[in-house]
């Protein structure tokens, strides 16, 4: 997307246009390097994120042990933090070629509501990648390294398998390109998706009981998918799970 001087956001409550022309005028050996320079920072985030929790919430732990931390999972971290790299090389690709294209002048409801447009989707998504996941030869092949976190620690939100974290970079992917986000509801969303997959897996609650009754999907919820590994497959939210029959409390 190529944007032109009358492409301004407007400057009473955002103005972001001097920044993506920034980035469309990267080139790819830049691209390269922002895109992992990004992502270890945010997998550093996340874990700061995780320890800091850890050390200052008072709550009991929901399992007596975290995970022991492996040299394995460290790998795994890392090839994760690439495997997103490509992911948002993909993404920079599609965007220069005009396949997604990106709303540049957003107002402060659309990006509001895109960003739970996103949110609801992608959970809906990532409902049934969740559960194909589980079928039994994709499990052994691909998620069953996951599920060896019965109980968790600060990378088991990176321990996946490739094409875990590939398919649901894709799926991101074909949703920007069948709708005009604007980059500000997208960052808000990859933002959130990122603090809600590390409070997911940490061993203590941290929202309030009651939010189970709102169908938000709480750090509980996915420690109970940990302990069972054929219920609560919903990540953001337990809708999909109570529809399906698959939600545990």
């Amino acid at each position: 997307m190529q944007l032109t001087d009358n492409e301004c956001m407007d400057p009473e409550w955002f103005n972001f246009s001097d920044d993506v022309k920034i980035f469309w005028q990267f080139s790819w050996p830049q691209w390269i390097i922002f895109s992992f320079l990004s992502n270890i920072f945010l997998c550093l985030f996340s874990i700061g994120l995780y320890q800091f929790i850890e050390k200052t919430c008072r709550k009991e732990q929901l399992q007596e042990h975290n995970h022991p931390v492996t040299r394995s999972d460290f790998y795994l971290c890392l090839l994760t933090v690439f495997c997103n790299s490509l992911v948002m090389l993909l993404g920079a690709f599609l965007w220069k070629n005009h396949l997604i294209i990106l709303d540049a002048e957003p107002s402060a409801v659309s990006v509001f509501l895109e960003t739970i447009a996103l949110i609801l989707l992608m959970d809906f998504l990532m409902y049934f990648f969740h559960y194909a996941a589980h079928l039994p030869l994709v499990y052994k092949i691909l998620h069953g390294k996951h599920h060896e976190h019965v109980s968790t620690n600060f990378l088991s939100l990176f321990v996946l398998h490739p094409f875990e974290t590939i398919g649901f970079g894709l799926m991101i992917l074909a949703l920007l390109m069948s709708y005009d986000f604007s980059i500000l509801s997208i960052s808000f969303y990859l933002l959130i998706n990122l603090i809600w997959g590390t409070i997911g897996h940490l061993n203590r609650e941290f929202f309030p009981a009651s939010f189970d009754h709102f169908l938000v999907g709480t750090t509980k919820f996915h420690n109970q998918h940990h302990l069972d590994e054929n219920r609560n497959f919903g990540f953001y939210t337990s809708i999909w799970d109570r529809l399906f029959g698959t939600y545990r409390p």
